[in-house]
């Protein structure tokens, strides 16, 4: 009686659990086809050409066009030529040729270009770009509007917090608007 009204138990807990489970894989594809069709995925996701999702939580893989998510908490992974972009908010990694974030980022963006907003984190790559502000940027060329740290060949914001290190580094508070191998805020 009492292995019955334990495996009654298990049964329906692991029966409701299933019920309320949020989708553990997915495969996304154009014109927003998600297999299953949901908007949500908490494990991984691959998407071919364009995938569209509200919500990822864990690996999200893009593969030949671009993964795209309002938020993604884990990491970003291209294979071969692929893009991510997140329209809100990122917290953890993404790694790729083109990593694209409208929002908030908090971690790290690493490939070949980074557009991106507000970075708690690192960026680094050939090309960082940022429209708010950044705590690091390591690359080629770094162009924000606020940054804490530019390291890189040619550096420009238009606030440095503390300092540039580059062959030539712009800041509009610098302690001269421009100047070679580093500058700081005045």
């Amino acid at each position: 009686m009492k292995k019955r009204l334990i495996a009654v138990a298990f049964t329906t807990a692991l029966a409701s659990s299933m019920a309320c489970a949020q989708t553990p894989v997915m495969f996304s594809t154009i014109n927003n086809t998600n297999a299953p069709k949901d908007n949500v995925v908490h494990g991984v996701r691959l998407s071919v050409l364009h995938g569209k999702v509200s919500e990822v939580q864990g690996v999200d893989f893009s593969l030949l066009g671009m993964s795209e998510s309002d938020r993604t908490t884990g990491v970003n992974f291209n294979i071969a030529f692929g893009a991510n972009k997140v329209n809100q908010e990122m917290t953890g990694v993404s790694f790729g040729w083109f990593n694209w974030n409208t929002g908030k980022t908090t971690g790290a963006n690493l490939g070949l270009a980074n557009i991106t907003h507000d970075v708690n984190g690192l960026n680094w790559s050939a090309v960082n770009y940022s429209t708010g502000t950044t705590v690091a940027d390591v690359g080629l060329v770094s162009l924000s509007n606020q940054s804490t740290v530019q390291v890189g060949i040619f550096n420009h914001t238009k606030h440095i917090d503390a300092v540039q290190v580059g062959l030539i580094n712009c800041a509009d508070n610098g302690f001269l608007k421009c100047f070679p191998i580093v500058n700081f805020p005045k």
